[in-house]
């Protein structure tokens, strides 16, 4: 008798979310990017020498790059499961 054959793992989140160089694209695209917003949304208030929402601009630099992960993730997920049918 022959042992059942084992579907290959797909590799967790973490995994895909940190090999193959993603994490520093993820970051160039949100320096870039974030960059671009924080001027648009808080451009003003930088101008005015008035105190800055350093939270919210946080989170204007966090959104690019858990973007950029999310995408090559999903893409990363897409490509293997056609290369396993």
């Amino acid at each position: 008798m022959t042992p059942p054959i084992q579907a290959p793992l797909t590799p967790s989140f973490a995994e895909l979310a940190f090999q193959d160089g993603t994490p520093r694209k993820a970051f160039v695209t949100a320096f870039v990017v974030g960059s671009v917003l924080a001027v648009i949304n808080h451009g003003d208030t930088m101008m005015s020498g008035e105190s800055l929402p350093w939270g919210k601009i946080l989170l204007t630099y966090c959104v690019p790059y858990c973007v950029t992960t999310w995408g090559a993730v999903t893409g990363k997920r897409a490509l293997l499961n056609r290369r396993s049918r």
